[in-house]
């Protein structure tokens, strides 16, 4: 009879076990999997992340998918924050509903992780066209 090998996948020293312990996510997959979600969704201008995520773009020359969003993993739960800048006009309610829907949905199907909580914080609001202030770290689509 053959044995389980229990394979281990890490990012970022972060990794959480799924089902039967063969399974392992990382946070930083369930962020990327936020981040294609959120960049679905109509009214969102960008996401809002810190000034390191910014300079290691800058380095790498990457664009950071999971920009903006945190992940925080308890068992098969998790629970996710997402830093947004909304295009000016779009109704926020509507937007940060759209995201909730469409992050849980991604997030569930694609990993089996029951999601527990999708924060939505809007940190500014921007015009399509409008170039990105000198100083803060904007991703636009």
């Amino acid at each position: 009879m053959e044995e389980n090998k229990e394979e281990m996948i890490e990012n970022n020293g972060e990794e959480i076990a799924l089902a039967n312990n063969d399974i392992k996510i990382a946070e930083g997959v369930v962020a990327s999997i936020a981040g294609v979600a959120v960049s679905e969704v109509s009214g969102v201008f960008g996401m809002a992340g810190g000034f390191g995520s910014g300079i290691s773009e800058a380095f790498t020359g990457k664009k950071n998918i999971a920009k903006g969003i945190k992940v925080e993993l308890e068992g098969q739960q998790a629970k996710i924050d997402v830093n947004i800048i909304v295009e000016f006009g779009a109704r926020i309610p509507d937007v940060a509903y759209e995201i909730q829907k469409r992050v849980t949905k991604s997030v569930e199907e694609m990993t089996g992780l029951k999601v527990s909580s999708v924060g939505v914080h809007v940190q500014d609001v921007k015009m399509q066209g409008q170039e990105e202030n000198v100083g803060t770290d904007v991703e636009k689509k």
